[in-house]
């Protein structure tokens, strides 16, 4: 029997608490970022453009972080199956907590000119790096520590820190919008960035005390890690990369339509109160933070496959009422809008991605495989998702363009989702191949 059964591990939840800690902090700080990009980022970086272009090219570097996203799976992914799943998890948390801290600093377009939005987007590609190792990391501690009838609840947690941390950046934010607006502009919007260097501390203080993970430490003694993981991943597990990154299209583009988007459509296009907006969303992703989990749940019962189709499906039929409820512009409506995209609908989407990627992947590769579906998913759906709806309510003038768009991006999901299975338990040599097969 391995060493690793004899050995003492912390309990499930308590890596799984410290996953959903970190991530909700990691998360936060690029959140605030995107919340930024809609509310003051066009003005402080570039302003020599009109409105319209300066939002588009304030959300445009928003996406930036999803082109370094891939990278830094790739970088983090290898030493975390390589090294240590722990280790890389530190070391994610301080990269995302130091580039946002320094945002918080940066000066504008007044003070150096070109050199201003220059050095916003490296610190947005420095973020993209740090949550591309982020993810895998932590859904894999959850996962790999958590009973084997419970891993979708427990790997959840970590999902759950993703509408934790949209509560916290977007209470922040609404707190700071209630100074006037000139001192708003001039430094309140900094203060959510400043705040981050509490958080990270917090965070690391955390994250050193829990332990590695008992599936890498079994790995690492059978000797079963591989020289390149991302060379073995691409050589042997090249299709579960693919079906794994095209399952993201429905949660993750619902999801940044309803928490970055819907920040612009509804006091632009629909006449709705900024403010309004803000607490629909803070009290959507504050439930969302428990039907997360509770949805796992259901998918340890009923099996993680049928729920994500479930998911995907939902996104695809209910986007039409989440718009027609938001064109009314009354707040209560749009608060049913959020309650229906968050809470429910991308609930029942994303809940179970945290389990269901990563076993598509065996051990040896799967931090990388995990990561660069995660991230790669991430480029092709959420990054564009804010600036094609943009442009699509620009150029129709009709929000069903826009619902119609994330319609067929749910219906793609949904196909990836159904020609996906796990990864089949090693019994082979462990010099032998990192998947058990290449094609469905």
């Amino acid at each position: 029997m391995s060493t690793v059964a004899h050995s003492h591990l912390p309990p499930a939840r308590r890596v799984a608490a410290a996953s959903m800690i970190g991530t909700t902090i990691e998360w936060y700080d690029y959140y605030i970022f995107g919340t930024a990009a809609v509310l003051v980022l066009n003005d402080q970086f570039f302003p020599a453009l009109s409105p319209a272009a300066g939002t588009l090219a304030a959300l445009a570097t928003f996406a930036v972080a999803f082109i370094a996203r891939p990278f830094g799976g790739i970088i983090f992914g290898h030493f975390g199956d390589k090294v240590s799943r722990k280790t890389i998890l530190v070391w994610s948390l301080m990269l995302m907590g130091m580039s946002t801290f320094i945002v918080g600093f940066l000066p504008n377009y007044d003070a150096i000119g070109i050199w201003a939005p220059i050095l916003l987007v490296l610190l947005r590609f420095l973020q993209g790096l740090a949550v591309g190792g982020e993810w895998g990391g932590a859904v894999l501690m959850a996962l790999e520590h958590a009973p084997e009838k419970k891993k979708a609840f427990y790997a959840s947690w970590t999902q759950s820190g993703v509408p934790a941390a949209l509560v916290l950046s977007s209470t922040i934010f609404l707190l700071m919008q209630q100074m006037d607006e000139a001192s708003f502009h001039a430094w309140g919007w900094r203060v959510p960035f400043w705040i981050s260097a509490l958080l990270i501390v917090v965070g690391l203080f955390i994250r050193l005390r829990i332990t590695e993970s008992p599936e890498f430490l079994k790995m690492k003694s059978e000797k079963r890690e591989v020289r390149v993981p991302l060379f073995e991943l691409i050589r042997t597990a090249w299709w579960p990369l693919i079906l794994g990154t095209l399952t993201l299209a429905s949660p993750n583009i619902i999801f940044y339509i309803s928490s970055v988007y819907l920040l612009s459509y509804g006091p632009t296009h629909v006449g709705l109160n900024r403010d309004s907006v803000f607490m629909a969303l803070i009290i959507a992703a504050f439930i969302q933070v428990f039907t997360i989990p509770m949805v796992a749940m259901l998918a340890d019962r009923l099996g993680k496959k049928k729920i994500m189709l479930a998911g995907a499906a939902m996104v695809a039929l209910l986007i039409y009422p989440v718009f027609w409820l938001v064109n009314t512009g009354q707040p209560m409506a749009a608060l049913g809008a959020m309650i229906i995209a968050l809470p429910i609908t991308h609930a029942t989407a994303y809940a179970v991605v945290a389990s269901f990627i990563p076993e598509l992947f065996q051990p040896e590769v799967r931090f990388t495989g995990s990561s660069l579906a995660y991230q790669i998913g991430g480029i092709i759906t959420s990054a564009p998702a804010p600036f094609i709806a943009e442009y699509l309510m620009q150029s129709t003038g009709s929000s069903m363009a826009v619902a119609t768009y994330i319609a067929v991006a749910a219906a793609v999901g949904f196909t990836a989702i159904a020609l996906s299975r796990p990864a089949k338990k090693r019994t082979d040599h462990p010099e032998a191949r990192a998947s058990s097969s290449v094609m469905p």
